[in-house]
């Protein structure tokens, strides 16, 4: 069976997006499929893929077609994507698109539908209401004109949890909804790394604790309401510090004031984004994983931090219940001042944070696992086929 996922970007700046891809790729080979991914990078973006893939066990079982980097005219028309789109689904069995608003998206649609390929769509929480008020008159007419029918046209939508489901229900598709989970591959966890790693590298004393936020700087992300959060609490935990890891994402220059303005720029470290080994040691040494977000559609460093023993603070629109059915973190609403109380709770009570961590690493190595993940797509291929 020949499987061709198709993104827009590989580039890891960009998100969870493309680590979902990579890792669902990945596990699908696993499996003995015939496995491609098409998407635009660099030369240097490549090498960053490649270098990360390393870590993800069977992708280099993968083949990956990548287009350089599109100037204006291919963003919109995907001349060349459009060649090696019609090249690579040639004898495909399924077409799996990862996003919605990207004209290369909508493209690879419409060819795999000439073809007669089934294909799914997963919008990745791009389809709530949060997403749909950012450019929303804009979002509208693109859904009026081209972008329903492809999600009408889809054999199915791939969303990640149930409150996908009922967050597009408004939008009224006609395609079936499926539901299938983000999650890790144990191999990346277990054994976890020794604690300490970070800290060293960061040239953190080993007495000083901090709460680590892992995301594109977005205010998406809840960046702003972290920076309020720390500044409330950091006087009553002066061994605690706020370590902030990620790309930007257009909010850095907001945080960066932000931390001025509360002045605890000599408690906050900004790193930058980091992946692999450096990534899981940052994990595995942080006292609390905090990610505010005022969207997501299932985070893939949230179901990482857990992964790895660390106790999470995050916020209702993570759309992730069973953080607190499982005892493995605090669930918040969007409010600095509630994120603030919670990530106080877990400071202070070493044992109940010891608990919440292995309560999550429980949760995800039992339920969340990319291959049995990939098993739940290849059941949605084949009764689409």
């Amino acid at each position: 069976m020949k499987v061709v996922h198709v993104i827009s970007s590989i580039d890891p700046r960009n998100g969870g997006l493309q680590a979902v891809a990579m890792r669902i790729a990945a596990a699908q080979a696993a499996l003995g499929l015939d496995v491609h991914i098409v998407s635009y990078g660099s030369l240097a973006v490549e090498a960053q893929v490649r270098e990360i893939a390393k870590n993800i066990p069977h992708f280099s079982e993968v083949h990956l077609h990548l287009l350089p980097e599109p100037d204006r005219l291919e963003s919109i028309f995907c001349s060349r994507g459009r060649r090696l789109l019609r090249q690579v689904l040639k004898q495909a069995s399924f077409v799996h698109i990862h996003g919605v608003w990207e004209p290369f998206l909508l493209y690879a649609s419409k060819i795999a539908k000439n073809g007669k390929i089934p294909y799914c769509v997963c919008p990745a929480g791009m389809l709530d209401h949060w997403s749909l008020a950012q450019k929303s008159r804009k979002k509208r007419l693109a859904l009026r004109l081209c972008y329903r029918r492809m999600l009408n046209d889809a054999a199915f939508l791939h969303v990640l949890n149930i409150d996908e489901v009922a967050a597009i229900k408004p939008l009224n598709f006609s395609s079936p909804k499926l539901v299938i989970p983000n999650g890790v591959f144990v191999e990346e966890f277990h054994p976890l790394p020794e604690r300490g790693l970070f800290k060293q590298r960061l040239a953190l004393s080993p007495d000083r604790r901090y709460i680590l936020f892992l995301s594109r700087l977005h205010i998406k992300k809840g960046t702003d309401i972290l920076a309020m959060a720390f500044a409330a609490i950091c006087d009553m935990y002066p061994d605690v510090d706020l370590v902030i890891a990620g790309p930007d994402g257009g909010a850095e220059d907001d945080l960066m004031s932000l931390v001025e303005k509360f002045d605890i720029h000599h408690r906050v470290h900004m790193i930058g984004a980091i992946y692999g080994s450096e990534k899981i040691e940052a994990m595995v040494d942080a006292d609390c994983f905090c990610l505010p977000s005022r969207q997501e559609g299932f985070s893939m460093a949230i179901t990482e931090a857990l992964a790895c023993g660390t106790p999470v603070v995050i916020t209702d629109q993570c759309h992730f219940p069973e953080v607190a059915t499982a005892n493995a973190g605090i669930i918040v609403p969007v409010d600095p001042v509630e994120v603030a109380k919670a990530l106080g709770l877990v400071l202070s009570d070493a044992l109940r944070a010891r608990s919440m961590g292995e309560n999550g690493r429980r949760l995800v190595l039992d339920n969340f696992t990319w291959p049995a993940i990939a098993d739940a797509t290849l059941r949605g291929y084949r009764l689409s086929a």
